[in-house]
């Protein structure tokens, strides 16, 4: 299937859905440094482009002839790292994506955001959009350390199928799923030298330290080394000024992410970490992809299976407004 992807950013979404053998035609993302870091890893074209101006975008992406669009409109005015404020005007770009959605009408699209954007109107907003376009929906939270990635990282993710039932790839998703989280050392063995390393918390009433023998926390666009006054929080496992602890290296916090040692970043090291920490884990993307392609291979295999809703700790299923109770 034709795939283009919108927020595109540095590529998580376009390499997952790659590595699932999707046919990724273009992308759209207006942030020149990461359109520069995508150009070095992808051979099709990368749109530079403010998708607030929605007409301008399906005038230039029909040309494409897409069956699947993908995108991660921006989280920070969702995200608890960001100021939860939807007045500040990027979390418009949720409609903008939605209305490309409706304009172009691919057979498939995947949304994906922070799960704090399942408290928001907008949300149900475009779901009524979608709806009236005549997507089915399934809308879940997964963790990526159960989707083959080594982190903790929660995202939500809207599934549209044009003509299909809500729902619809709840099985086939579910189907997926590890057992177990994965951890650092499943991921990396003991390739990195070290037994623990230090990530920097939002505020000093979080830990810093983690074991490989865990998944690590989700990775954020920020890496500091570790403080000279920082002093053991009662949940890390070692204290660093008695073990050697340091944090992971820039190119240790994107294979953490699930990018391929070959993948390369251009820009400063600010701007990096910022395209690593916004980035879709390409493993996570993968996961959904493929779950996409095995439902269309056999959707009578995964219709009416609905038992992960009781499996929250590895995917939570949200009820959309116009489902019933």
């Amino acid at each position: 299937m034709k795939v283009i992807d919108l927020f595109s950013g540095c590529g998580g979404l376009t390499l997952g859905f790659e590595q699932a053998e999707f046919e990724i035609v273009a992308a759209m993302e207006c942030w020149p440094k990461a359109n520069e870091t995508y150009r070095q890893n992808f051979a099709h074209p990368v749109i530079e482009h403010d998708l607030h101006d929605t007409s301008g975008a399906v005038q230039i992406l029909r040309k494409f002839g897409s069956e699947v669009i993908i995108g991660g409109p921006p989280c920070q005015d969702f995200s608890s790292a960001g100021k939860r404020d939807e007045t500040r005007g990027r979390a418009d770009l949720t409609y903008s994506f939605s209305e490309i959605v409706c304009s172009l009408k691919p057979n498939w699209f995947v949304m994906e955001n922070v799960p704090r954007i399942a408290k928001s109107k907008i949300l149900w907003h475009v779901v009524d959009e979608f709806n009236s376009a005549g997507y089915g929906l399934t809308a879940i939270v997964l963790d990526a350390s159960y989707c083959g990635a080594p982190q903790v990282r929660h995202r939500f993710f809207l599934i549209g199928h044009q003509n299909d039932d809500d729902n619809f790839l709840l099985g086939s998703l579910s189907a997926g799923l590890r057992k177990s989280p994965m951890t650092m050392r499943d991921y990396f063995g003991n390739s990195l030298g070290i037994r623990y390393y230090y990530r920097h918390p939002r505020n000093y009433n979080r830990r810093a330290v983690y074991s490989l023998d865990e998944p690590s926390a989700t990775i954020r666009g920020v890496n500091r080394p570790i403080p000279a006054s920082y002093s053991k929080h009662h949940l890390d496992p070692v204290d660093v000024r008695k073990v050697r602890v340091r944090p992971l290296t820039t190119a240790e916090r994107a294979q953490v992410q699930t990018f391929p040692k070959r993948f390369k970043f251009l820009g400063t090291k600010t701007d990096v970490e910022q395209m690593i920490g916004n980035a879709v884990p390409p493993a996570l993307a993968k996961f959904v992809a493929k779950s996409i392609l095995h439902y269309s291979e056999n959707p009578d295999k995964f219709r009416g299976q609905t038992e992960s809703r009781t499996d929250s700790k590895r995917i939570s299923v949200f009820q959309l407004p116009n489902q019933s109770q």
